[in-house]
């Protein structure tokens, strides 16, 4: 087996989420329900699409 050159850096956690969706989410249908949570700061909101989701991930890192 070859190894690799490149080396990713290691990720940091302060830029770690947890995602949760709930059942009715239907991704095909760009229907995304849910929760986030950022890890570090405990941070959480509630999302009803993609839009809301990733609104909340560019608050928190650009702030961290």
């Amino acid at each position: 087996m070859i190894e690799p050159t490149y080396k990713a850096p290691p990720l940091s956690p302060d830029r770690t989420f947890v995602v949760q969706f709930q059942e009715e989410t239907d991704v095909e249908q760009r229907q995304l329900l849910g929760r986030v949570e950022h890890v570090m700061s405990g941070k959480n909101r509630r999302f009803q699409s993609l839009e809301e989701l990733l609104e909340f991930v560019r608050q928190i890192l650009k702030t961290s």
